[in-house]
């Protein structure tokens, strides 16, 4: 059977696990976890066609065996120290049922759930947390940090501008120049954006016919969902293209040696 480096450049054109989850090697736990499920969500063998749930079931085991490498302490600290991974080890047992891993790490949420969940979040020290690792992530674009913080609205901008403010100030994080020095004109494009998302959702509720009970919600949260994951799929490509350029020519890792358990 081959090794976990041989799967990934087989099924996913790269034997570099940053590479096939779409982050940075600098990622935290936060974005390495937000890679796995974006790119476990395109290839996930509920959503292929019949003919090609064998190929997604195997790309689907691959990533999972990525993440459960890259959230490790010990297994990442082997793999970015000498380019493999201990293929004997717990983290990667192939005895794991990795669409049951995947979903107690990302279990089916309700209506409700969110509604909890947001009271509890807004204004937490976890959501502050997610909004300055999103401002490191995105070195200051108040775009891609307003799309990547979890439940955030146009509303949220002036409270998160004002976590980041306090944080520079305290020398926690750097003062990157497309935050303190973004255009009037870039913000009023954004709560533009914002905006016209509003009056199309308000649309799209009318037009499929939707009312403002749970089962309707749910629809409309649905239909969203997809056309974010198309735009999902797009800013992960750019993501590969800005820091895994050279992942495929050159920096070949070596295949993973057999280990004893630790």
């Amino acid at each position: 059977m081959p090794g976990l480096l041989d799967s990934c450049e087989r099924h996913f054109g790269s034997n570099d696990l940053y590479t096939v989850l779409g982050v940075r090697r600098t990622a935290e736990g936060a974005e390495i976890r937000r890679g796995y499920h974006k790119t476990s969500l395109r290839v996930h063998p509920d959503r292929a066609p019949e003919e090609e749930k064998d190929e997604a079931t195997a790309k689907f085991q691959v990533l999972g065996k990525v993440y459960a490498v890259l959230s490790d302490k010990e297994q990442r600290a082997l793999y970015d120290e000498q380019g493999i991974v201990d293929e004997e080890s717990d983290a990667i047992s192939q005895d794991r049922n990795w669409e049951e891993y995947w979903r107690l790490i990302f279990k089916k949420i309700t209506v409700e759930d969110i509604k909890e969940y947001e009271t509890k979040y807004k204004g937490s020290e976890e959501e502050r947390a997610d909004v300055i690792q999103a401002y490191l992530d995105f070195e200051g674009d108040m775009d891609t940090i307003m799309e990547s913080v979890v439940l955030s609205g146009i509303d949220d901008e002036p409270r998160f501008r004002d976590i980041i403010k306090k944080a520079i100030k305290k020398k926690e994080v750097p003062a990157y120049d497309a935050f303190v020095k973004e255009a009037k004109k870039k913000r009023d494009q954004r709560k533009k954006r914002a905006h016209d998302e509003a009056l199309e959702a308000e649309a799209m509720r009318k037009d499929i016919g939707l009312g403002s009970g749970e089962d309707d919600l749910k629809a409309l949260i649905q239909k969203r969902q997809q056309d974010r994951e198309k735009e999902v799929d797009s800013f992960m490509a750019q993501l590969e293209a800005k820091y895994c350029k050279n992942t495929k020519k050159g920096g070949q890792k070596p295949t993973a040696p057999k280990k004893g358990k630790k």
